[in-house]
C-alpha cells in the first residue's frame, strides 16, 4: 500500500469534497479531471479508506470521508499558519481580545480560528461571548466587543458596522433519503413550498429565506419553527418535512442514524455569508488585527487551491 501523502492530494480532495464533482473541481483548479481523479484514488489508497461514493450524480463523501475532511482542513490550515509564521518575526502580542459569536457559528467556525489564534498569540487573554445577532451588534456598536464572527449578510445595523466575508455558503434543500424529490438532481422552490417545511430560527437564516419566498410569491407550509438544528435534522431525516439551509450546516446523518440527502435549488437563492464584523470607524488594536489575519488565513485554508 502506498503511504506517501502529498499536499496536492489534500488540496485536490478538498476541491472535490466542496464541489461534489470532479468536473467542478477541475474548473475551479484549472487542472485536468484525470489528474484530480488519479490524485484522489492515490489518497484513498494511502489512507486505506473509501472517501467518496461515486455515482452518476457526482462524488459524495462517505462517513469516513466526512471525518477525513476535518483532518484535511487542519493540515492545509497548519501549512498556511506555518508559512505565515515564517514570514513574521515580530515579538508576540499581549493584551486582551473579546470575540462575539452566535450559537450556530460557534459550533462550525469558532474552534479552528480560536485554536490557531491561541497558538499564534498565547499571551493574549481571550474572552468569547455567545449571543443572538441583535445583541452582538449592540455590544459591537457600544465598544463592548472587539469583533464578532456571525452571519454577515443579514445585519440589522449595517450602517454602523463593517463586515468582511470569510465564506459564502449556498443554500440547498434537505430531505429524507427516501423522499420522492430525492430522485431529482435539482428542486424548485414551488415544489418545496408544496411540502411541509421545517424552519430553523437562528442567525437570521429564516429572515433571508422569508424574502426569497415573498419574491417568488410562495407561501410554504411550515410544520415547525425551531432554534434547534438537531430538531430540524431529525424531522427531515424521518421524512416529516423539508428544510432549506446553508451547506456549512449539512451533516449526512442524524443522531438517530437517519440519512439526510441534499439537493441543489433550481431557483436563485442568496448565499448565507459568515464573516467578521466590527464597529465601523474604529481603529482595531493589534490583537484584533492579528485575529482578523488568522481568520483570513483559516478561510483561505478551507478553499480549494491549486
Amino acid at each position: 500500500m502506498n503511504r506517501h501523502l502529498t499536499l496536492k492530494q489534500f488540496r485536490y480532495f478538498l476541491a472535490v469534497a466542496e464541489s461534489d464533482s470532479v468536473a467542478a473541481a477541475s474548473r475551479v483548479l484549472n487542472i485536468a479531471q484525470s489528474a484530480i481523479t488519479k490524485s484522489v484514488l492515490e489518497l484513498e489508497d494511502a489512507v486505506g479508506l473509501t472517501l467518496f461514493e461515486r455515482s452518476t450524480k457526482g462524488m459524495r463523501l462517505t462517513p469516513e470521508g466526512h471525518r477525513f475532511l476535518v483532518k484535511a482542513r487542519r493540515v492545509i490550515g497548519a501549512v498556511a499558519e506555518a508559512t505565515r509564521g515564517a514570514r513574521e518575526g515580530a515579538a508576540p502580542l499581549a493584551g486582551s481580545l473579546s470575540i462575539g459569536v452566535t450559537s450556530l457559528v460557534a459550533g462550525y467556525y469558532l474552534s479552528e480560528v480560536f485554536a490557531r489564534f491561541r497558538r499564534t498569540c498565547p499571551a493574549v487573554e481571550v474572552q468569547v461571548v455567545e449571543d443572538a445577532p441583535p445583541f452582538l451588534e449592540h455590544l459591537l456598536i457600544n465598544g463592548e466587543l472587539d469583533i464578532a464572527i456571525m452571519v454577515s449578510n443579514a445585519l440589522g445595523e449595517p450602517q454602523a458596522l463593517t463586515a468582511e466575508t470569510l465564506t459564502r455558503s449556498p443554500n440547498r434543500v434537505w430531505m429524507a433519503a427516501d423522499h420522492p424529490l430525492a430522485a431529482q438532481e435539482e428542486v424548485g422552490l414551488a415544489e418545496i413550498a408544496a411540502q411541509d417545511l421545517v424552519v430553523l430560527q437562528a442567525d437570521r437564516i429564516e429572515v433571508l429565506m422569508r424574502s426569497v419566498w415573498a419574491r417568488h410569491q410562495l407561501k410554504p407550509r411550515t410544520l415547525l419553527r425551531t432554534s434547534s438544528l438537531e430538531a430540524v435534522r431529525s424531522l427531515v431525516g424521518v421524512g416529516a418535512g423539508l428544510a432549506v439551509l446553508p451547506d456549512f450546516l449539512y451533516r449526512p446523518w442524524t443522531l438517530d442514524a437517519e440519512h439526510v440527502e441534499v439537493r441543489t435549488l433550481r431557483d436563485a437563492v442568496p448565499t448565507v455569508d459568515v464573516g467578521l464584523v466590527w464597529r465601523r470607524g474604529s481603529q482595531p488594536r493589534a490583537e484584533v488585527l492579528e485575529f482578523i489575519e488568522v481568520a483570513r488565513d483559516q478561510s483561505r485554508s478551507r478553499r480549494p487551491v491549486a
